[in-house]
Formats: C-alpha cells, sequence, structure tokens
C-alpha cells in the first residue's frame, strides 16, 4: 500500500511569500501542486514559487496573462509588450515543473501529473484565440484536447493526476457547484469542455485518474455570503475532484501568519483524505477541515478563517 502526500495550492493572487516555501518543505510532501494566479503577470511570485524545494507541477492561470491575452488587457499594460514579455518570462522560470498542455513524470511516484488548459477563463467559450493560435497552434476546444491527450498518453505511468486551472465541465450547474457560475446571470457550468474530454479519453485509453485539481472559481462565492462553495465531487469511475481556490490564502491570526494549503492524502492510488490546512512556516497546522474521506465520503462545508 503505497501512500502520498500532496498539497494543492490555490489562486495565489499576490499571496505567497517566502515563508509558504518554508511551509512546504515542513510539511513533509511528496508533490505540490499548483493551480496558477500568481498575480496579473506577477513573475517575482512565479521565481519564488520556482525556488521552492519540493517535487512540484504547475499550471498557470487567466491572470498569469491578464496584459497579454485579450486586445482588452494589453491596452491596460502597465509595460512595453514590444520590450517585454512576461508570460514568457514565467513559462521561461517555470520550466519543465509548467505543464500546461505538458506533462511531468514522477517515476519515485509512479505516476505522472497531466495539464490541461494553461491560461484558461473558464466556459464553453473558446476565448483569446489569436492567444492560443500564436503560442500554441490550438484553434478550438478538440484540438485543444487533442493536446492534452497527446501529453497524457505520453507519460510514463497509468497514474495520472489531472492539473487545470479551470475545472472539467460536467461537475454541476448550480451557481455554488465546484465550476458553478455564481456571478449573473446565476448558475450555469463554467468547466473546461477540453479538459473533461481529456480525462474521459485518458480513463477509455486505459489510464488510471484518481484526481483531478483545479481552482480559479473561488470558494466565496459572489452572490451570498450564506455558504460557500462546493469544493469536492466525484465521479462513477471513482475520481475526486477538487477545487483548490480557497481565497485569500493567507490569513494574519492570533496564531500568527498562516497560510492555507489543501492537503491530500493518496492510498494505493485512491483519495484517501483531503482536508483544508491553515499552517505556519514551520510547517505546524493550526487549523485542520476534513473535506473529504474515502470511508465517508462525508462532504464537510468549508471553513477556515474567513
Amino acid at each position: 500500500m503505497k501512500t502520498i502526500k500532496i498539497a494543492a495550492i490555490g489562486d495565489v493572487h499576490d499571496q505567497w511569500e517566502i515563508e509558504d516555501n518554508q511551509a512546504l518543505q515542513n510539511l513533509g510532501l511528496d508533490l505540490a501542486l499548483f493551480v496558477g494566479d500568481f498575480g496579473n503577470e506577477s513573475v517575482e511570485i512565479v521565481r519564488t514559487v520556482a525556488a521552492a524545494a519540493v517535487p512540484k507541477a504547475v499550471i498557470l492561470g487567466n491572470h498569469d496573462a491578464w496584459y497579454t491575452a485579450s486586445e482588452w488587457g494589453r491596452k491596460k499594460s502597465p509595460y512595453d509588450h514590444n520590450l517585454e514579455d512576461r508570460v514568457s518570462q514565467q513559462l521561461e522560470i517555470l520550466h519543465d515543473t509548467h505543464v500546461g498542455y505538458a506533462k511531468r513524470d514522477f517515476p519515485a511516484l509512479d505516476l505522472a501529473v497531466v495539464g490541461g488548459r494553461p491560461f484558461s477563463w473558464g466556459g464553453e467559450e473558446w476565448k483569446n484565440p489569436q492567444f492560443y493560435g500564436d503560442r500554441y497552434q490550438i484553434h478550438n476546444f478538440a484540438e485543444s484536447t487533442a493536446k492534452i491527450m497527446e501529453a497524457a498518453l505520453s507519460a510514463t505511468a497509468d497514474q495520472l493526476i489531472f492539473l487545470g486551472h479551470n475545472g472539467p465541465l460536467g461537475l454541476g450547474s448550480a451557481a455554488h457547484a465546484p465550476c458553478g457560475r455564481d456571478w449573473q446571470p446565476l448558475g450555469g457550468d463554467f468547466g473546461d469542455p477540453d479538459l473533461s474530454g481529456a480525462i474521459r479519453q485518458a480513463i477509455a485509453a486505459g489510464k488510471r485518474v484518481p484526481l483531478v485539481v483545479f481552482g480559479h472559481m473561488h470558494h466565496r462565492l459572489r452572490y451570498t455570503k450564506k455558504h460557500l462553495r462546493q469544493t469536492i465531487a466525484t465521479d462513477q469511475q471513482g475520481t475526486v475532484y477538487l477545487n483548490c481556490a480557497a481565497v485569500p490564502r493567507i490569513a494574519h491570526t492570533p496564531q500568527g501568519r498562516l497560510g492555507n494549503f489543501s492537503l491530500i492524502t493518496l492510498q494505493d492510488y485512491q483519495v484517501e483524505e483531503i482536508s483544508l490546512a491553515w499552517v505556519s512556516s514551520s510547517g505546524r497546522i493550526v487549523q485542520q477541515e476534513t473535506l473529504y474521506h474515502s470511508e465517508t465520503q462525508d462532504l464537510a462545508p468549508l471553513g477556515g478563517y474567513q
């Protein structure tokens, strides 16, 4: 029975510091997964993340190409795109730890992390066509699915974890669903069709997918403060889907400065437990809430420091 300990880090939004690198190193992890949105093309935040001395896989989010992916963003850009390309800078810093449209093998764990479409905004509209065409020669969801599958089939392990900035289509259409639209008009599945297609195809090809990790759709809902977003979903194939976007991810409390991490335990390549933990830089878990356990499949309401 192989036990694997993983930390998933939700949307950072400029809240990542050297103390968080220290916490990761002190948690005794086998793997760290970052779902992006480090900031609005925040190169120095990405540089700090890249320096974390733990095995990791990263995918960049829509904010990581905020001033580059669209004409709207370029008009608001604080820098000259003829002189500087901060998206390319982030990709160069992350190098092979960035798994967008790629994969990273972890032979010691006998698993691979496969990335979905990087810089995703979510939803069933193909956004920023020039950006994806120029950078990846991808022009639609079908081509995007094929690109993700190419990475999945090249993985040396049969056990795959899928990592997306946004989650896959199919996890519910309620406003509080893991990828549900929580702004007007309320409701609707805002998941990525290409990611869901690739997951289905990978399983059909004989790969095992115990876990899919993503963020983008924050736990705090825009339309109500009475409850938070559903963070966990499961399917008939035994895959567990985790939205880890607990934002903001740093809290200053009477116990000191704490960062949140979603802690995941795999037992024999099945998800055994997921919890949301608030952790000091020393790796001490100050508060922890179980979100999922395989024996009870008990989906606890998300809490933590508000």
